[in-house]
């Protein structure tokens, strides 16, 4: 009897019957969702490549017969790897004497300052340009910043803030939400010895961290010193754990008992819930010295984890209680392992329509923060703040409109995925 050889390969399973390829086809199926996810890449590779795309540095160039590819030499030097050479310390970018010259799609950074088109230049306005080449297709601010090369680097800043603060709140929300849902109230278990030194621990951390080194958190560059406060606040931790670990040859130390990990977690979801998150940012920023948009980021991280916290919680309720999971329970594996490789994968899913979500609600956060003056450093540039721009003259309507679209395209874009994901995620 011949086997027909069309039914055996039909009969074996392929990628179609993917868990994650029915999601992505499903997600494809919807064109909104797809052109969103084209102009999301298109972003990402202006953020990705903004001093390529913007700079008044050129690519390549040649001067004197010496080679140089100043954009790329630019990095090492910000990050102390290389110093300029002498004839290239203080050179005028846009009017050295070239041997051989490659120059960035706009011939502006965003903090150009082209005195001689400063004023709110229109991109239809006469301006004073040598070439075609160096023509403001934006126009200017008040200082003669090109409005194009804002529009680039505000796209940086926008997709920073994004996805570093949703980064920080993922990491936090799944965390606690992981141990929340997993453990519940009765099976976390730590010695007597290890609660009552890491309550110690805490106000020892706190104080040391924190209290004693306010005046250099206050006085000093807030976010180095805030760093290293973190580093104490960990540190202290370790020890009183490792003394922990040493005293826990006492049996009555030793002795385990339940911690209520998802009552603890719920109980402070609920309070960060309660505070107003735009006051309580508000407040956190205006005591910052220094301000930068990595404060924003860090703190609105910060406060956004909650949502994701109680979403990993209830699919990690309903997933432990699985067959799957109770198998790997009776074999014996360790709930570090269980959780990490088999619980956490399959309670993704909710998390990513979150974080698809939280990421359009912080760029439009920062834009409001900026729009208000707050949060970020005079020297960075982002779309709220060139936005704000245009209060001060209501003619210059191109200040409004570009980074108003932007804005209002990024997060739609993020919306639309996260809603795309939604439909997906649902059949």
């Amino acid at each position: 009897m011949q086997t027909d050889s069309k039914n055996v390969a039909g009969s074996l399973p392929d990628q179609g019957d993917s868990y994650w390829y029915a999601i992505k086809k499903q997600f494809r199926n919807s064109r909104a969702s797809k052109w969103s996810l084209r102009v999301l890449i298109v972003l990402i590779f202006i953020a990705l490549f903004a001093d390529f795309i913007a700079n008044e540095k050129p690519l390549y160039c040649k001067i004197d017969g010496v080679t140089s590819f100043p954009v790329l030499k630019d990095y090492l030097v910000k990050m102390n790897l290389a110093k300029w050479p002498t004839p290239l310390l203080n050179i005028d970018w846009r009017n050295a004497d070239y041997d051989r010259v490659i120059l960035a799609p706009i011939p502006y950074s965003a903090t150009t300052f082209d005195l001689e088109n400063a004023g709110y230049k229109s991109p239809f306005d006469q301006q004073q340009v040598k070439s075609k080449r160096y023509w403001h297709w934006m126009g200017t601010d008040n200082l003669g910043r090109d409005t194009l090369a804002g529009m680039i680097a505000g796209t940086r800043t926008a997709m920073l803030v994004g996805v570093i603060a949703m980064s920080i709140a993922t990491i936090i929300g799944m965390f606690l939400g992981t141990i929340a849902g997993y453990f519940g109230d009765d099976k976390f278990k730590i010695s007597r010895i290890k609660i009552l030194l890491n309550i110690v621990a805490f106000f020892f951390a706190i104080f040391f961290a924190f209290i004693a080194r306010q005046y250099i958190l206050v006085e000093g560059n807030t976010f180095l010193e805030l760093m290293k406060s973190m580093v104490i606040f960990m540190i202290v931790f370790v020890l009183f754990n490792l003394l922990a670990y040493v005293l826990e040859f006492i049996p009555f130390l030793k002795k385990e008992i339940p911690v209520p990990v998802d009552i603890l977690v719920m109980r402070l979801i609920e309070v960060m819930n309660s505070i107003p998150g735009l006051l309580f940012l508000l407040a956190l920023l205006a005591i910052i010295k220094y301000p930068s948009i990595l404060y924003v980021m860090l703190f609105i991280g910060l406060l956004r984890w909650t949502g994701i916290a109680r979403f990993v919680r209830a699919e990690l309720l309903r997933i432990k209680n699985l067959n799957y999971i109770e198998a790997t329970e009776a074999f014996g594996f360790d709930s570090f392992r269980i959780i990490v490789k088999h619980a956490i994968p399959n309670a993704i899913t909710p998390v990513l329509i979150t974080i698809a979500f939280g990421i359009a609600s912080a760029i439009l956060l920062e834009a409001f923060l900026s729009f208000l003056g707050i949060g970020s450093a005079p020297e960075e540039v982002t779309w709220g703040k060139m936005l704000s721009q245009a209060r001060t003259n209501f003619s210059a309507w191109w200040l409004a409109i570009f980074p108003g679209i932007a804005i209002f395209v990024t997060v739609t874009v993020f919306n639309l995925i996260g809603e795309g994901l939604t439909n997906a995620l649902s059949r």
